[in-house]
Parts: structure tokens; C-alpha cells; sequence
């Protein structure tokens, strides 16, 4: 198999092709959170590629499938998580519902909608994982419901180590299409980016919330 049958290989390759995510080592993002980033992620822009989209929504069903087994449900993480997980949902035949990051402030205020049962087991979709917070905020609200969270999946995780102890404290097992390290990989691969923004990248990743854009000797 080389990289590019790989399907995580594939998967980084479509979402830096179609610019869901840029990587601009030299001119950092400002997140909401402060932190300067050299990398900026947004994987609703999957939705308007049909080929990607749809080699996607496959992707899922087979890591579904092979990590987890067939969910009773499938539960979108609010927001970039409903659509694609709808798909996903649509594919194997299975019910969705949605997890709200908040309860709603009029009517039944509801913080999952869609019909689900206490003791239905569910798969959780997330576009993208970073710190796994509000990830893991959708995983509390479906355990509360009586849910059995099979685990997680998610388009892009950047694998920080907190997010890895958010989930093992939490108990819930995450399988994501890609990764951080993937992604640097191929897109070096690619020229996307050169052996000097490799460096500042990996030191991004080691410590996201004191990067300052200036590599450390």
C-alpha cells in the first residue's frame, strides 16, 4: 500500500488541497483561546466537495465499523459534527441525533435533539478534536441520558497531549481519520510546507499555548 491508498494519508491530502487546513508557520492564526497557531482548521469546507465529502463519509462508516461495531445511534458533536454525521448516519441506515455545546434557552430546552433511549449505545462524530473539552462535554451529556458511548471519531485531531488525557480520564476511546502527524508528513510530501516549518511546527505542537512563531534552538 503506499501513502497515498492510506486512508488517513488521503484524508490529510484532501483537507490541505482544498485549503480546510492551512498551515502558515511564518504568519501564525490567533485562535479564540489566545494561542498562536501555525495552523488553522476548518473541515465544514469538506461539505461543498462532493468527491471528498463522500470519500469521507466512507472513511467514517469503516472506522465505525472496525473500532467500534454498529452503534444503536450516531451523534453529531454541534456544530461542525451534525452535517457530516448525518451523512454518515444516512449510510449505515442508523438514527442521529445532536448534542448541543449548551442547553437551549426556550422550549424543552433541550441539550441532545433527536430521539434516543437510555441504554442505546452511540458513536460520537466530531469534525475536529483540539483540547477534546467540548468534545468530551458531548460524551457527559449522553452518559447523563443513560447512553453507552461506544467512542469517538473525528475528522482532524491535533493529538495534543491534553486531549489525551481528557479521554483517558473520561474513558472514551478516539479514533480520528487523520492526525497532526499525518498531516505534517503529507504535506511536506507535498511542498506545502519546507523542512524549517517542520521544526516549528513540532514545537507548536509540544507546547501550543507558549508558542510564540520563533523556533527554540
Amino acid at each position: 500500500m503506499t501513502a497515498f491508498d492510506d486512508p488517513a494519508s488521503k484524508v490529510a491530502e484532501f483537507l490541505l488541497q482544498i485549503k480546510a487546513i492551512k498551515l502558515q508557520p511564518e504568519n501564525p492564526f490567533i485562535w479564540a483561546s489566545g494561542w498562536k497557531s501555525p495552523i488553522y482548521c476548518d473541515n465544514r469546507k469538506t461539505l461543498s466537495h462532493p468527491q471528498i465529502r463522500t470519500y469521507i463519509r466512507m472513511q467514517f462508516v469503516e472506522n465505525i465499523n472496525k473500532h467500534f461495531g454498529k452503534p444503536d445511534v450516531i451523534a453529531g458533536v454541534a456544530t461542525g459534527g451534525i452535517a457530516i454525521g448525518v451523512l454518515v448516519a444516512q449510510e449505515m441506515g442508523l438514527p442521529f441525533v445532536y448534542v448541543r455545546s449548551e442547553a437551549k434557552k426556550h422550549g424543552l430546552t433541550n441539550m441532545i435533539e433527536g430521539e434516543i433511549e437510555s441504554g442505546q449505545s452511540v458513536v460520537v462524530i466530531e469534525d475536529l478534536i483540539s483540547t477534546g473539552g467540548s468534545s468530551l462535554k458531548a460524551v457527559e451529556v449522553l452518559r447523563e441520558k443513560g447512553c453507552i458511548v461506544k467512542g469517538m471519531t473525528a475528522i482532524f485531531s491535533y493529538g495534543f497531549d491534553e486531549a489525551e488525557r481528557n479521554f483517558k480520564k473520561a474513558k472514551c476511546i478516539v479514533k480520528p481519520l487523520t492526525n497532526y502527524e499525518v498531516l505534517i508528513k503529507k504535506a511536506f510530501e507535498k511542498e506545502y510546507i519546507n523542512e524549517k516549518d517542520i521544526e516549528s511546527l513540532k514545537q507548536w505542537r509540544a507546547n501550543p499555548s507558549e508558542w510564540t512563531g520563533s523556533l527554540v534552538k
